[in-house]
Formats: C-alpha cells, sequence, structure tokens
C-alpha cells in the first residue's frame, strides 16, 4: 500500500451531511461530495493487512485494497477499472449498500474501519464526470435471446452481462418505468433517479431491450398481462429477477382503519411525485401523528420521507431490542456486527421504541387514530426470538397514518410462479447450483431466489445467475461468477 501507517496517523472522515433544516425542505440527497484530496487521504488508510477479509465481506468480491491504493496514488481511471471489473453499479452500491465490507476491514479490530464505501462512491462518480464510463459492446453477436423478468438490481446486473456477452437481452418490467426498487422503493434523498437513468442509458447503448408495462403472468384480468409461457416459447432461456415482494402484513384488531398502509403503498407514492407524475401524494404524513412500524433500512425510508411531508410527530417502534452502541460479543469481526445503526433520516425527528409489540388499532369514524401496544421480553429458543408480553406496560400512541415496513415474506407465488408451475422452498423459489428453477430454461436470481437481502447480494446474484445462463447457451462463460445461490453472508 502506498502508506501502510496511515490507519493509525488518520481518521475514518466520511462525507458530510447537509444540514437537517436545509434538506428537510427538498428530496436531494443528504450528503456533500467529498473533495478528491480528502477521498484519497481516506484510501490511505487501507492498511497492508495480507489478508483482505473486505473481500469476503463483499458478496461481489471487490477488489478494495487494489482500487484503494490506486484512489491514494491518484490513479482515477485504474481505480474505475478495478471496480468495474467486479461491480457493474457502485453508483447504487456506494449510496445504498450498508458496507458488510467496512464489518471485516482489518483496521476495524483495532481502530475504525477504513470508509471503502465512500471511495467506491468517489471512483464512479469521479468516472463519470471524466467520460470513462462508456458502452461496452459485445464484439460478436450469439444469436441467442435472454427475457429478464424484473428491472431491480439483480435483473439489471444480470441483463448487462449478458448483453456485453453477445446475447439479445429483453427487460421485462410491470411498472411504467425501469429500476424496480431502485425506482419506487428508495426515496430521492438517499439516490436521486437521475443516478439510476444515467446507467440505464449506458445499458440501453449497449443493447440491452427495455419493455415496461408488461405484467409476465399477471392476474388474467390485467391488461398489461402476458403470459409466462410466451416467453420460455419465445427465447432461449428467461431470467426471473421479480424480488421478494410479497410484504408481511401484522393482522390485528383494528387493521381495516383507514389510514393503515404498507410502506411499499406509500413510498412509490411519494417517488411519483418527483417524478412529476403526480402533484401531491395519495397517502401522505402532512400534519399527522405518524407511527412506523419496523426497524429496518425500509422504515428509515419512511421516517425520512414523512418528515420531509411535514409530519406533525413520527414514532417508530421494533419489536427487537435496542442494539448495543458497539459491536457485541456475539458477532465478533469479521461477521456483520450487531450494533446500533443510525440512519440519515434519524437525525431529522423521530422517537424510537425498541422491544415493543402492537396489539390493535383504534379508530374513529373508520379511520385510525391510535395505536395500542405492550413490552415485549425477548427470549431466544434454538437460536429464534419469542416475545413475551411484559405485564402492566401496555401504551398508546396517537396514530393518524401508519406504516407497516416489517419486511418481506418472499416472492409473489400467484403470478409467475403459479403459472410456470416453480417449486417454492422455504417461501423462495428452488434453484439449484446453476441457478436453474425446476422449469428447464428457466432461471432466478436476487430476493425471489435468495429471499429479501441487501442490494450488493442482488447484484452478485445477478452477475452470477448472467455467468450460468451463458454457460448454459453456450456450453461454456468467460463471464465471473462472484457467489453461489446456497452462499450467505457471514453471520
Amino acid at each position: 500500500m502506498g502508506d501502510p501507517k496511515a490507519f493509525l496517523t488518520e481518521q475514518r472522515r466520511t462525507p458530510t451531511s447537509r444540514p437537517v433544516m436545509v434538506r428537510l425542505k427538498d428530496w436531494n440527497e443528504v450528503y456533500e461530495p467529498m473533495p478528491a484530496d480528502e477521498v484519497s487521504l481516506q484510501a490511505s488508510r487501507c492498511m497492508d493487512c495480507g489478508i483482505p477479509f473486505c473481500n469476503n465481506g463483499c458478496p461481489l468480491g471487490n477488489l478494495i485494497p487494489d482500487w484503494n491504493d490506486l484512489v491514494y496514488r491518484s490513479q482515477w481511471h485504474a481505480a474505475i477499472e478495478a471496480l468495474h471489473a467486479t461491480n457493474n453499479f457502485p453508483e447504487f452500491t456506494g449510496r445504498l449498500c450498508p458496507a458488510p465490507c467496512e464489518a471485516a476491514c482489518v483496521a476495524g479490530i483495532s481502530t475504525e474501519a477504513v470508509s471503502i464505501k465512500n471511495v467506491e462512491l468517489n471512483i464512479i462518480e469521479r468516472a463519470w464526470a471524466e467520460g470513462w464510463v462508456e458502452p461496452v459492446i459485445a464484439s460478436k453477436k450469439t444469436g441467442k435471446s435472454v427475457a429478464v423478468v424484473g428491472s431491480g438490481p439483480a435483473g439489471l446486473a444480470a441483463a448487462q452481462q449478458l448483453t456485453r456477452a453477445g446475447h439479445a437481452v429483453t427487460v421485462f418490467e410491470r411498472a411504467d418505468r425501469i429500476g424496480g426498487l431502485l425506482r419506487y422503493g428508495i426515496p430521492e434523498f438517499k439516490m436521486e433517479k437521475w443516478v439510476l437513468d444515467r446507467r440505464l442509458g449506458q445499458m440501453e447503448a449497449e443493447g440491452t431491450t427495455f419493455r415496461t408495462k408488461v405484467y409476465v403472468g399477471g392476474p388474467e384480468d390485467h391488461p398489461d398481462r402476458i403470459p409466462a409461457v410466451d416467453l420460455t416459447d419465445e427465447f432461449d432461456a428467461v431470467v426471473l429477477a421479480g424480488g421478494a415482494t410479497d410484504w408481511r402484513d401484522l393482522p390485528v384488531p383494528g387493521r381495516e382503519l383507514d389510514g393503515i398502509h404498507q410502506a411499499m403503498e406509500y413510498l412509490p407514492l411519494a417517488n411519483r411525485v418527483q417524478e412529476g407524475d403526480l402533484d401531491e401524494p395519495p397517502i401522505t404524513a402532512v400534519g399527522k401523528a405518524v407511527v412506523i412500524i419496523g426497524g429496518g433500512d425500509t422504515g428509515a425510508d419512511c421516517l425520512g420521507t414523512a418528515n420531509r411531508q411535514g409530519a406533525r410527530s413520527v414514532h417508530q417502534l421494533e419489536i427487537m431490542p435496542r442494539p448495543p452502541d458497539h459491536r457485541s460479543e456475539s458477532t465478533p469481526w469479521p461477521t456483520w456486527p450487531l450494533m446500533m445503526r443510525t440512519a440519515s433520516a434519524h437525525e431529522e425527528g423521530v422517537e424510537q421504541l425498541y422491544a415493543v409489540s402492537t396489539s390493535e388499532f383504534v379508530g374513529s369514524d373508520g379511520a385510525v387514530t391510535h395505536l395500542r401496544g405492550h413490552r415485549v421480553d425477548v427470549q431466544f429458543v434454538d437460536g429464534r426470538p419469542s416475545f413475551v408480553p411484559v405485564e402492566g406496560s401496555e401504551f398508546e400512541l396517537e396514530a393518524e397514518l401508519v406504516l407497516l415496513a416489517m419486511g418481506f415474506t418472499g416472492p409473489e407465488t400467484t403470478s409467475v410462479v403459479t403459472e410456470l408451475d416453480l417449486e417454492v422452498e422455504g417461501g423462495r423459489v428452488k434453484r439449484d447450483g446453476n441457478w436453474r428453477t425446476s422449469r428447464p430454461g428457466v432461471f432466478t436470481c436476487g430476493d425471489m431466489g435468495r429471499g429479501q437481502s441487501l442490494i450488493v447480494w442482488a447484484i452478485a446474484e445477478g452477475r452470477a445467475c448472467a455467468a450460468a445462463v451463458d454457460a448454459e447457451l453456450m456450453g461454456s462463460t468467460l463471464l465471473p461468477s462472484p457467489v453461489r445461490p446456497t452462499d450467505r453472508p457471514l453471520t
């Protein structure tokens, strides 16, 4: 490394966030750009550790020490070449990934981890600014065609890899725009949508075809429906990357009241306002007492959105206990640490309640007005949590808008999965070691086969699935395959 002692002499720094009272007045991204010389200084903290556990912590196998050293030496063009060798979309992961690589950073054993995610983002933004990101055109066409169903990060990664291998790739998306959760799930303040459109422009220039408003295997009466079997007849291979969109509900008394919505009913409407489709969202937090049930990333997205819409108050409820401020002994390095994490949205105003469960919703004139709950004692039996109500801990919260952000149980099994008669295992589409489903010629990757997971896993699975499809169609492949269907993160 250029400066093997920098992790001792230089402190970890991350991008500066815009002041809360400023950013709540717009929907622009929260963080300010970091000067190039500061980024280089942060990259210099990457120590000569011998065994870079960050590579293993990253599902993509990003060559982190390599491009850290290149940035330190101001060799930015070489850095983007090294970064793009393993990651199709570093501008997405640099904004949205929780950075398991940093949790596995060797420097993090005795000091603070290298700010890998920020270096990654600066490499790709420098590359776009310099004009170094250009279409990668296949040297020859294979004559084979592939349909990719779903345009989230897994589908886009698979599509780009297969297009670059010379196949004719068509991406089908049931929404009116490409991007999946990147488009309608991630709020603008986390990733402005021109970032997505910029990369889609490159993919179109490479030859990938995008078809929106096409509901593959949707309900019989849906106007945009096409039978899933049509794709298996028309294309040489089909990749299912529809995600895990079957959301978890909360079946307690009062659930039927107006004003209680799933997060993914709420967030897309806010994004559509920013896209110019709507003047005002049909579901809004303006002037309301908001309660968010779920303490994960989606809950934080709802929080930031509600505060920007002008919520009067926001409470966020989590059934698990509050994590410790520092890495728990139960999750030692280099595993993903159990510890308290704060998103930028939490700085903007919220009261967080941990180890609580909702008992019922109370309303007036058909609309929710209050939430009743109680505290729970979390006990683990055979490694699984059990939630025991704490006697006398009942409470009531004002709640004029309730947002359910409790995660997803798996893919929708009433659409393409049913039509193609695919085997399902553990709520996920079953696949073999080569990403193949139970139906010949049909593959699956991302959350659809993995279950709800991280964007970095989606991209890694898309890349690996593309390699499997290419090998199936051509007999061999030169495409990289960073993960296997059975791989799981360090826990």
